[in-house]
């Protein structure tokens, strides 16, 4: 019997994937991997360059192709809009992972990791949007979608997202079985790093009608209405929803709200941390929550909103009374 082998010009590519399903990356983090690695592979193909002669010129090229609008992404399509800063860094550290494994295998590289150079990140102060805001985004599932499944799900999902703060990649690979009726969630997000994560008693009552209609008995806990987006490859072969699906519904019901401030899963986690951070939380305890290695990670996340700093401001500031 005779198998076919990938055309891919990257050598092991098959190798480094299975490596990271091996050591417990999840399947959507595993995908990623691979997209990110099939943008790089098709811009080998465009400029007709194969991997052995990859030199620093040839990622400095790289690096401005993906800032470029005539990029090709991962399916080839063209590219809408630019790049932002944190998707352009995410490629180049795909592709960099990727150059350590092979070193890792003993494969002769063409170019040294620590030449793929990250690009600058603006560090801007984020925005929070208003607690109103984000509670009727949570709730729009169940004003705009006309299917019941849909609505649930999508609902669900919100809810799930700014009770625990998780990130969205942690809420796509929940399964089942992780729903033990205790309130809490048992998860190994980022880094592998393993802790629990809590549901307010609202969240666990959407969670409750969600599950209540489904009808089959899949693993995942969020699975696709008629599977149209269930991705054929074989390293993601499970029946689940995609991030890509969230992030655009959480645009979609932003729009219809006519919420000026951009919002995505993200903003979620954002937001829980922040109003956390608002009714006197400690810092640490969000750091648990959140799931950071470091507690400074966690500070760049539980920044007062404008209007609460505002008040602080009003109400301790040492010259606060009007002079007489």
């Amino acid at each position: 019997m005779t198998t076919t082998k990938s055309h891919s010009p990257l050598p092991l590519i098959d190798d480094f994937l299975l490596n990271l399903q091996t050591n417990n990356y999840s399947d959507e983090t595993v995908y990623n991997y691979e997209r990110d690695l099939k943008v790089f592979e098709n811009f080998l193909n465009e400029i007709s360059l194969h991997f052995s002669k990859v030199d620093k010129y040839a990622i400095n090229r790289y690096k401005a192709h993906l800032n470029s609008i005539d990029r090709h992404t991962a399916n080839d399509n063209a590219g809408e809009k630019k790049l932002s800063s944190f998707s352009l860094n995410r490629l180049l550290s795909s592709l960099r992972s990727y150059i350590k494994y092979l070193i890792d295998m003993d494969f002769k590289v063409p170019v040294a990791p620590e030449a793929i150079k990250l690009s600058k990140t603006d560090r801007k102060h984020p925005r929070v949007a208003e607690l109103n805001d984000l509670v009727k985004l949570i709730e729009s599932p169940s004003v705009f979608e006309n299917n019941k499944f849909t609505a649930a799900r999508n609902r669900a999902m919100l809810e799930i997202l700014f009770s625990t703060g998780m990130r969205i990649s942690e809420l796509i690979g929940l399964n089942r079985a992780q729903i033990d009726g205790s309130g809490r969630i048992f998860i190994r997000g980022k880094g592998k790093k393993e802790r629990f994560v809590y549901l307010t008693p609202r969240a666990y009552k959407h969670l409750n009608d969600y599950t209540a209609i489904r009808k089959d008995d899949l693993p995942a806990l969020f699975i696709p209405l008629r599977g149209a987006n269930i991705k054929k490859d074989v390293l993601v072969s499970k029946k689940r929803i995609s991030t890509n699906y969230l992030q655009e519904k959480i645009k979609r019901y932003r729009e219809k709200l006519k919420i000026n401030i951009p919002i995505s899963a993200h903003s979620l986690r954002h937001g829980f941390a922040t109003y956390l951070a608002e009714d006197g939380a400690n810092p640490a305890a969000i750091q648990i929550l959140l799931g950071h290695e470091s507690l400074d990670t966690t500070t760049r996340y539980v920044h007062a909103s404008d209007r609460y700093a505002e008040k602080i401001h009003h109400d301790f500031h040492p010259l606060r009374e009007v002079d007489s």
